[in-house]
């Protein structure tokens, strides 16, 4: 059992979402992928389903640059379901806003992630869509 207070685990967690937010915001490619374990899984929003952080890297580089000139993105952490005090499911609230601050759509992530060597990384990761948008 974990002897980190909880408090402490979701501050971690909530920092890797920022990160998310961050790299996503400012298109860093190499800092977002730093995000993830190196055997991960990431099933994009339109399906798409990566293995390993050598696919996710190949496909962020394709897709980032030039994705914000539009707008922008904000990650929101919803709810954190610890599965083992090493292991938690955590709900995003994903928004896309255009350059006007209008939100054009949103998703809700679902980022399982794993505390390896003290640190909480993306492991088994599915971005989905909100219908509607």
């Amino acid at each position: 059992m974990s002897t980190v207070p909880i408090d402490t685990e979701l501050d971690a967690i909530r920092d890797v979402v920022a990160t998310v937010q961050h790299a996503q915001q400012n298109e860093l490619v190499d800092e977002f992928v730093a995000l993830f374990r190196e055997d991960a899984i990431w099933t994009t929003g339109a399906g798409r389903r990566l293995f390993g952080r050598a696919a996710i890297a190949e496909f962020t580089a394709s897709v980032l640059p030039g994705a914000m000139r539009d707008g922008t993105a904000t990650y929101e952490v919803e709810h954190v379901l610890f599965i083992r005090p090493d292991v938690a499911a955590v709900k995003v609230r994903q928004r896309y806003l255009d350059n006007d601050g209008r939100v054009t759509g949103e998703g809700t992530p679902m980022y399982v992630m794993s505390k390896e060597d003290g640190r909480w990384v993306l492991t088994a990761n599915q971005n989905t869509a909100v219908g509607g948008h």
